[in-house]
């Protein structure tokens, strides 16, 4: 199917509409005239790209296309380049992301398994370089001075992981985004306002710890002190799970993933974790394991909890494997979904002056760090328990659904 005809000329406009509301709404401050704003894509998605460009251009901004790397091109870089060069970074590109006001980044990739038998070494060592990237921005999102926003474009690569067809897939899509509908910005407003509304009923609660019971799952995690809740900030479309950034160091027990998941170019199925005292203990996978393994000990943080999540049912469309974290941590289907992640926190989560939590206080609060963020899914029938400080336990999610 030509690349073109994965949506019609509504649909495109529609995204393109919903992705630049979901940068504004990720910004602390408004868009200013002339700001500078980073359109990476996946040629695939080319259509999109310059959809937004002409958007943003008939707002007065100023977009800047920048074309991401093909499956090729990214095999053969980390095949032949050297540690230095694996290492570098592009001159100017400090400056750059110390100026421009957001970045939307369309994902449409054409092979999901090219890196999968990469030197797992270089691909640590390439993502670990790119953390003083990483920083700047983090530092200028505290501030409100940039955004980012992503989404998702089908490609055949993506439909046959998923195990469906092109035209099946990009109406998954379609249906997850809203983008079949009059005004799609206006249903992901009101579904802002319905997840805000759970938000601050979490909020009220005073909890100690999360208790995730399902078939396979035995988990408590710790809230911790200073925390808020977060969901669909406009960062990732769509988005409906609604999460935080729990105290890593006092989860206690096994969770189980049984949503595949896809990354660097590898498949891991059925990934089973002890955790003890904050941290694994052990870890397995029917297909995998040793991917996942190598991925634990990335760093110090990799093998502790940096995001604890819950997905409301009734909020999300998506009821289908997906091959891609951004709908499978999303997923509704029968029974939502309860995630944690891998790794590094969300400072967001943090409930008073990002200006202030910079690592010291992020080691007294148990905000983890690292250089991965890992969503494992859990889809199967489950109940959250709440252990509020009172002493009094309250269900707060079960068959997929918020019990506030």
């Amino acid at each position: 199917m030509d690349k073109k005809k994965c949506f019609t000329d509504k649909e495109i406009s529609n995204y393109a509409d919903v992705m630049i509301w979901g940068l504004q709404r990720a910004r602390k401050k408004a868009l200013e005239k002339n700001s500078f704003i980073e359109i990476k894509y996946d040629l695939d998605a080319s259509d999109l790209a310059e959809k937004i460009f002409e958007k943003l251009i008939l707002k007065g901004f100023n977009p800047d296309l920048s074309l991401l790397k093909s499956p090729e091109l990214e095999k053969f870089f980390f095949e032949n380049a050297d540690t230095d060069q694996i290492e570098s970074l592009k001159p100017g590109h400090e400056v750059y992301l110390s100026k421009i006001s957001g970045s939307i980044t369309l994902i449409a990739p054409k092979s999901l398994d090219h890196l999968k038998d990469a030197d797992f070494n270089k691909l640590s060592a390439f993502s670990k370089s790119r953390k003083t990237l990483r920083n700047i921005l983090s530092e200028r999102e505290k501030t409100g001075d940039y955004s980012w926003t992503l989404c998702m474009y089908p490609t055949e690569a993506l439909a046959k992981a998923a195990q469906t067809d092109i035209e099946t897939y990009s109406k998954r899509i379609s249906d997850a985004c809203f983008l079949n509908e009059i005004d799609p910005v206006k249903i992901w407003e009101k579904t802002a306002l319905k997840i805000q509304n759970t938000k601050n009923n979490l909020s009220a609660l005073d909890i100690d710890y999360f208790h995730i019971q399902s078939a396979n799952t035995d988990l408590y995690v710790k809230q911790g002190e200073q925390r808020k809740w977060l969901g669909l900030s406009g960062r990732n479309i769509p988005s409906f799970e609604i999460f935080i950034t729990p105290d890593f160091r006092y989860t206690t027990g096994t969770f189980f993933a049984n949503q595949p998941s896809f990354r660097s170019g590898n498949i891991i199925e059925n990934i089973k974790i002890e955790f003890k005292k904050g941290e694994i203990i052990s870890a397995s996978a029917t297909k995998g394991q040793d991917y996942l393994l190598k991925t634990i000990q990335t760093d110090e943080g990799a093998k502790r909890v940096g995001e604890f999540s819950m997905t409301d049912k009734n909020f999300s469309r998506i009821d289908s494997f997906m091959a891609n974290t951004l709908y499978d941590e999303n997923f509704g289907g029968n029974f939502g979904n309860v995630h944690i992640a891998l790794g590094s926190s969300y400072s967001d989560s943090y409930q008073g002056n990002l200006k202030d939590l910079d690592s010291n206080l992020k080691n007294k609060l148990g905000f983890n760090e690292s250089a991965i963020h890992w969503d494992i899914v859990n889809t199967e029938e489950k109940t959250v328990t709440a252990l509020l400080k009172s002493g009094k336990n309250i269900i707060i999610y079960k068959n997929g659904e918020f019990k506030l």
